[in-house]
């Protein structure tokens, strides 16, 4: 095929999708066209719940493999989208729609990518997958494909980043933080203020430097984002919840952030999982140094993607860029998908990089 079947390949099925609406965990039908899709281009296509993947037809057990990986499934539109979100409309060579950057342009680029790879034998086995429930990183999504596929040595995730390799990535962990006081009739002066007892945790939170800075993310970051407390005017609360939203640099774990902060608050904490760990790969691994022989930038990423429940080396290159991500009015460049294709197919046919 030329490059442009696959670019019009790329793009009809990118407005396919945005057409079909796909929330996390409702990407039933999306999945449905990336089957039909894959089998239609001579794939042999698999299924388990809405993830949906395709093993090149040269598989060696002998040889290490590298998984392609994006996600179908998006967020809900926001109120402020000036546009259809489900309306796949082309303007200026922008292609708009729900999706379309996050992240349908690595979604169809790395499809197209991976039919290319497909047609002669690689020094590696390559495994292409569209997953499902990435919004919010569900269990039904990319770690429950991971446990159908062959073992992965490395992957490649198509999230939007200009084309630039991200080789960190922040991780997330969301605690729950609870202060206990004593209700009481607020025109006495009774009980116990639970919103006074938790002060010096919310001080405590908000001047704490983390000391390991990373040169790539930078710090690890802890920040309260909800806070809830009380029932009326004149009933001192007894009880206060908040929310932190931690976002680890590589330096550190989850575990061990959780266990720092337990130490230094006095209300009572809880983390809601410790799953979703920092991502990152070596600066000497050979898919890294292709990039920079490239002229490509590595950089840490801030935003969390399905790299944080694989349990080998990823790295984060895709179309588009990742401040059009969860906007109103979303798009992408064809242009940016054209150049995907290329870039992908530049960075891996035929080199021993694994």
């Amino acid at each position: 095929m030329e490059q442009n079947d696959y670019l019009n390949h790329a793009v009809g099925l990118l407005r396919r999708l945005i057409a079909t609406p796909s929330v996390s965990r409702d990407e039933a039908r999306a999945a449905d066209i990336m089957e039909r899709e894959m089998a239609s281009c001579g794939l042999s296509p698999r299924r388990e719940a809405n993830n949906v993947w395709a093993v090149s037809p040269h598989f060696d057990d002998k040889k290490p493999t590298l998984l392609l990986n994006a996600h179908i499934d998006t967020v809900k539109p926001v109120s402020s989208w000036t546009r259809d979100p489900f309306s796949p409309d082309v303007v200026d060579g922008a292609l708009y729609g729900l999706g379309s950057n996050d992240c349908g342009g690595g979604l169809t680029a790395l499809l197209q990518a991976f039919r290319h790879l497909s047609q002669r034998e690689q020094p590696y086995n390559l495994v292409y997958l569209a997953s499902a429930e990435e919004e919010v990183s569900g269990q039904n999504g990319v770690s429950l494909a991971l446990t159908r596929l062959p073992e992965v040595s490395m992957a490649i995730v198509g999230e939007p980043t200009g084309m630039q390799p991200a080789v960190a990535e922040k991780g997330l962990m969301v605690i729950d933080g609870t202060a206990r006081g004593r209700s009481g009739h607020a025109a006495r002066g009774e009980g116990v203020n639970a919103i006074y007892e938790v002060l010096d945790d919310l001080c405590f939170l908000r001047t704490y430097r983390f000391s390991r800075v990373s040169p790539l993310l930078g710090p690890t970051l802890a920040t309260v984002t909800m806070v809830n407390a009380g029932t009326q005017h004149n009933v001192v609360p007894d009880e206060c919840r908040f929310v932190i939203d931690v976002r680890t640099n590589e330096l550190y774990t989850n575990e061990e952030v959780f266990e720092f902060l337990k130490g230094k608050l006095t209300s009572e904490i809880k983390a809601r999982s410790f799953r979703l760990s920092s991502s990152s790969i070596a600066a000497d691994n050979p898919v890294v140094r292709r990039c920079v022989e490239m002229g490509k930038t590595p950089f840490g990423s801030p935003t969390l993607s399905d790299q944080a429940l694989m349990p080998f080396p990823s790295l984060k290159m895709g179309p588009g860029e990742s401040a059009r991500s969860h906007s109103a009015d979303e798009f992408i460049y064809i242009k940016e998908i054209d150049d995907a294709i290329k870039t992908y197919i530049r960075l891996l046919d035929g080199k021993d990089i694994l």
